[in-house]
């Protein structure tokens, strides 16, 4: 397998925008600007603790004011929200939107189009994650950051075991079977067919992608044999009761990693303040690792749901202005910085030689054991394949993987028959929405 792959740029076809898309909205702000007041900007985000950056914002903007307005992770409802709020004409003036989402936001007509306040800015961020808002040449969003995913595993657990973190699947899997041997209640992982981003995450690093938009159609190989490949590995750690199927980031799951028996979890660099806001009472016991490698000595990484962007919603009265905010929340050292400790995720700047938190984070580094794990994600993130694309209709593509493959966990049938079965739904799901689709 390549350990890279070319990088290509973004691109929406016309096959693509054949969806009809929302009427454009009028203009109506949620705050007003009062003659002697800042611009007032409301922002929509899960993101936790993201108030600190927003308040440096503010206390050095006299002229705008934004305020926060926490609503559920986009998957959970907070999308729905975004996208219901315009509809009415009755939007926030920004939001966090997911790579894996802006275009269904572009199709929904919600993106309100800032080429002319931010353009000048895009040599700041890496290429990459700045061309997932690029559409025909028009920008729609701010990069924040990416998600490189890596293996975050109880130390102690490995080490009492006399196991070594691994570094292909080969070793993953005698690595399964000695923790399960150890204990009946342990496990290496949690199989977590609740989330699909982590199931995408393991296709997107096993090989080819899912969705590559042509000139005319889009071509969509979900079943392809880097996919089918990746799901009979993980087809027999479950025939031999090497996983533990549950959700992930349920409370059945946090006491798992409490207690260790679930002793690793595959997620995102900002998965580390999960951990550590959930497990307090293991720091130290910690450490994080590349994800395992299909061919010894490779360094191919993923990219959990992509990524998260600020992207500024139609209908705001203000889009110079909140602009101008996406920009500095995220193009800033400072902020990123910020942003970073919190668990926002990889920075998206280009520059990180002034993003503190990589090298100097103590709360973080301590509960790793000391272990600067940002190293580990500068790797990983290095080394996510860039030609994964992203599809509209990602939430069909999200609701029909987790049913397909829930469905061949509970009745016990073949995984890669979940991922044939996604081939059909997404396929049959683009074309009834008039997207070509090629043969």
């Amino acid at each position: 397998m390549s350990q890279h792959r070319a990088t290509r740029r973004r691109v929406f076809t016309a096959a693509a925008l054949s969806l009809a898309v929302i009427a454009p909205l009028a203009a109506c702000a949620p705050g007003e600007e009062s003659a002697d007041g800042p611009v007032e900007l409301t922002f929509q985000t899960w993101v936790p603790n993201i108030d600190t950056a927003v308040e440096a914002f503010n206390e050095s903007h006299d002229d705008i004011h934004v305020t926060v307005e926490s609503i559920a992770a986009g998957p959970d409802g907070g999308y729905a929200k975004m996208l219901s709020s315009v509809t009415a004409g009755n939007p926030a003036d920004l939001a966090q939107v997911g790579y894996d989402e802006l275009a269904t936001f572009l199709l929904n007509d919600a993106l309100a189009d800032i080429t002319e306040y931010v353009s000048d800015d895009a040599d700041k961020f890496t290429d990459w994650q700045w061309q997932t808002g690029v559409f025909n040449d028009k920008v729609y969003s701010v990069p924040q950051a990416s998600g490189p995913v890596g293996q975050f595993y109880r130390k102690d657990v490995f080490d009492g075991l006399g196991l070594a973190v691994p570094t292909t699947w080969d070793e993953y899997y005698e690595a399964a079977k000695v923790i399960h041997a150890s204990d009946p209640n342990k496990y290496i992982a949690a199989f977590a067919s609740n989330q699909a981003p982590w199931i995408l995450a393991l296709a997107q690093q096993a090989g080819q992608p899912w969705f590559e938009a042509g000139d005319d159609a889009w071509n969509v190989t979900i079943d392809n044999p880097d996919t089918i490949r990746m799901a009979e590995f993980w087809q027999k750690l479950l025939d031999e009761d090497l996983v533990k199927v549950e959700a992930d980031m349920s409370n059945e799951w946090y006491a798992d990693i409490q207690t260790g028996n679930v002793a690793s979890w595959m997620s995102g660099s900002w998965a580390a303040a999960i951990v550590s806001g959930n497990a307090p009472d293991t720091a130290g016991l910690w450490a994080a690792a590349e994800m395992p490698q299909w061919e010894a000595g490779e360094h191919v990484s993923a990219s959990w749901g992509g990524g998260s962007s600020v992207v500024v919603l139609n209908g705001s009265e203000h889009p110079e202005e909140a602009a101008e905010f996406a920009l500095w929340l995220n193009g800033t050292p400072e902020s990123a910085s910020t942003l970073t400790s919190i668990g926002a995720g990889w920075p998206a700047l280009k520059d990180q030689s002034e993003i503190t938190a990589l090298t100097d984070d103590p709360a973080t580094f301590e509960f790793f054991g000391g272990q600067n794990i940002w190293e580990t994600f500068a790797v990983a993130d290095a080394n996510v394949d860039r030609s994964w694309q992203w599809p509209p209709l990602v939430d069909t593509l999200y609701a029909t993987l987790t049913d397909n493959v829930k469905a061949a966990v509970q009745n016990k049938t073949p995984l890669s028959g979940a991922f044939e079965q996604t081939q059909i739904d997404m396929i049959k799901a683009m074309e009834d929405k008039g997207i070509a689709v090629a043969e």
